[in-house]
């Protein structure tokens, strides 16, 4: 029932809040508590009538502890609302130009640390108070005074308050858990815990230890100084003689933010201290006025959060698929979660031997990340999380589409249906026909290419090739006229001049992927050339092996498919490599390449195509073996590695020259 989900909500973020405003132990990620507070806010604006007066839409943080004097802000101290990619950002931009015309913003490092007010009378530190729940905060005058970036008096004798960040650097987080370890006590988790720690300390000498620093970003009360922009609130701040952090710009438009958040997202390793993401500012006070408060944000300013390379969420179900091979995967079923910058609710398991090795169970907490940056993956379980409710894994031993014994050869790990009138495998394999790395037949989703083989337009690969046959009858169908039933027509006619790799890769042999249908292309040149190749000259060939000659070698052997190759013949495919002779380029040949992140004005394929026509290598991993990393918008993991690792890094324009 939704009323019991929302008070589900309730308790998971109340519970949480404690955990990580009062405790400094988190129970659940960053992440986690996003999504399930976003999930409440949804189910509260639906069902008002189910909102619970304690719930956590309406809090700001987490509840007071006893041990320090409790203090209250004069003007609440809120949180901002949260984005996570270029379309939530934009559509945050135009909420804004609903009320102000030709908005300036200012873009900030989000400081991983704990949220801090400085109160000065007569130019003097009197007080400093934490957010606690943004009303009622906790007074930590005492140990704020010990760090040396909090000016103990100002340059003015003015009575102000200043908020900010209280943060420890990275090199001070690994030296206390250095000391920790030595002293065999429990590590922090990461340096925002440990800072908010240690200004809980009920002794100043500790707390003076931990030598904590301080960003100010924030005057709440800046017209009355004569003010009219945050920015010039952030020139005064320093004018004052505090810190402020020197990363901030001004910037004209949204495309300025998102310029910012691409740089900081490729640099943000260079920092001395975490960041987890970037605010983004309306700069004018009176435009901050005019848009106003939610109940628990400002409408003038959100955070834009790092897409996390590696999320948490609950494993609902195990379901499996049959490919075009036949093989019959379980896949997992997920509460949806962002990770970097979709929405993940699948995630492939592989195989029955890798659920088993990580121990899966349905119900589980599970970690995920993007295998390559593309395909998401289970790769761990909370197993500390389970409450007993949890459901053991079972492989399924029958194929979910059409009933028959799975069968598990000795030699792999995964199991296959071999009823050769599967649908599923046939409809699988007419999907893999059309995709982008294969013959490139663009407007036939999965949905359409089911529906023509049910109707029986198409049960082969022969079949696209003849649809014009039945043109009339399509045009009739519903959702179908004579403009899309033309453009399809016309792309399956383009298909037939691609070249010889994407054929190959296009007729589905097991185990010749895209890459190694380009290696054999290049080499014998026609298709009817490599079907009369022995195993043993193909095992000899650079980068095949036996596997992939195997499995050739039987393809070609079999009737079935000699018939529909030459049938494709008949239709007028090209059988021959079109592919240019590689030129030598002294950045590129010889070279080996990883790509991560997004391209924005070539794709990956096209990337990969390019650096391998020019004589190069494309690599998925990063190892000391490559020479240079290729960094687009949001680069995973293997940009971190590249650094670690001191390989080349080239973004986009860089790439571009050296093509």
């Amino acid at each position: 029932m939704i009323q019991d989900r929302i008070k589900k909500l309730t308790d998971i973020l109340n519970k949480a809040n404690y955990n990580y405003h009062v405790l400094d132990k988190p129970t659940i990620t960053d992440q986690e508590y996003d999504k399930y507070l976003r999930e409440l806010i949804n189910l509260e604006e639906e069902n008002p009538e189910f909102k619970d007066k304690n719930s956590p839409t309406t809090r700001i943080g987490g509840e007071v502890i006893d041990e320090f004097n409790k203090v209250t802000h004069e003007i609440p101290m809120l949180s901002l609302s949260n984005v996570f990619n270029e379309e939530e950002i934009r559509k945050f931009d135009e909420r804004i130009k609903r009320e102000v015309k030709d908005p300036k913003y200012v873009c900030e490092l989000k400081i991983d640390g704990l949220s801090i007010s400085l109160l000065y009378k007569d130019g003097k530190l009197v007080r400093g108070a934490t957010r606690g729940d943004g009303v009622v905060g906790e007074d930590i005058t005492t140990n704020a005074k010990t760090i040396k970036t909090i000016p103990l008096e100002i340059i003015e004798k003015r009575n102000i308050e200043i908020r900010g960040e209280i943060y420890m650097s990275k090199e001070t987080f690994n030296e206390l858990n250095e000391e920790k370890k030595k002293n065999k006590e429990e590590l922090f988790a990461n340096p925002r815990n440990a800072a908010a720690g240690s200004v809980r300390q009920l002794d100043s000498k500790i707390a003076a230890k931990r030598k904590l620093d301080c960003f100010l970003y924030h005057l709440p009360n800046a017209e009355e100084y004569g003010i009219n922009t945050h920015y010039e609130a952030l020139e005064y701040i320093k004018k004052l003689g505090l810190i402020v952090n020197p990363n901030i710009k001004k910037v004209d438009n949204i495309d300025g933010v998102l310029n910012y958040i691409e740089y900081w997202a490729n640099n943000r390793n260079t920092l001395p201290y975490e960041i987890d993401g970037i605010v983004i500012k309306l700069d004018s006070l009176k435009d901050q006025k005019r848009m106003g408060y939610t109940a628990k944000y400002p409408k003038w300013a959100t955070a834009y959060k790092f897409p996390a390379t590696l999320v948490l969420t609950k494993l609902k179900d195990i379901i499996f698929t049959v490919g075009r091979t036949g093989q019959v995967t379980p896949n997992a079923i997920l509460e949806p979660v962002i990770l970097m910058g979709s929405t993940i609710s699948k995630a492939t398991l592989h195989n029955e031997d890798y659920v088993k090795a990580l121990g899966l169970k349905i119900g589980d907490i599970v970690a995920i990340k993007k295998a390559g940056d593309v395909i998401p993956e289970v790769v761990s379980v909370e197993s500390d999380r389970r409450d007993g409710t949890e459901k053991e894994f079972i492989m399924a031993q029958n194929c979910p589409i059409c009933g028959s014994r799975l069968i598990r050869k000795e030699d792999e790990s995964a199991y296959y249906c071999h009823n050769p009138h599967c649908d599923a495998k046939r409809i699988e394999s007419l999907i893999h026909y059309t995709d982008r790395p294969a013959m490139n037949i663009n407007g036939f989703g999965d949905s359409i290419i089911e529906d023509f083989y049910n109707m029986g337009y198409l049960k082969n690969f022969k079949d696209f090739y003849k649809l014009k046959e039945h043109k009339k009858e399509l045009m009739e169908l519903e959702g179908f006229g004579e403009k899309s039933i033309n453009n399809l027509l016309e792309e399956i006619e383009l298909s037939k001049q691609n070249s010889l790799e994407k054929l190959l890769f296009a007729l589905g042999i097991r185990h010749v992927g895209s890459k190694t249908a380009k290696i054999l292309s290049k080499k014998y040149k026609n298709l009817k050339n490599l079907m009369s190749v022995s195993y043993e000259e193909l095992v000899d060939v650079k980068d095949i092996g036996e596997v992939i000659a195997k499995s050739l070698t039987d393809y070609f052997q079999e009737e079935k498919n000699i018939n529909l190759i030459n049938e494709l013949e008949k239709q007028g495919l090209n059988f021959n490599y079109l592919g240019k002779q590689e030129i030598y380029n002294e950045l590129i040949s010889g070279k080996k390449f990883v790509l991560t992140g997004t391209l924005n004005t070539i794709t990956r394929e096209e990337a990969k195509s390019r650096i391998e026509d020019l004589g190069g290598e494309t690599r998925e991993s990063v190892s000391k073996a490559i020479d240079v990393v290729i960094v687009g918008t949001n680069p995973g993991s293997k940009y971190d590695k590249a650094v670690k690792l001191n390989i080349e890094i080239w973004n986009e324009d860089e790439f571009l020259k050296a093509l």
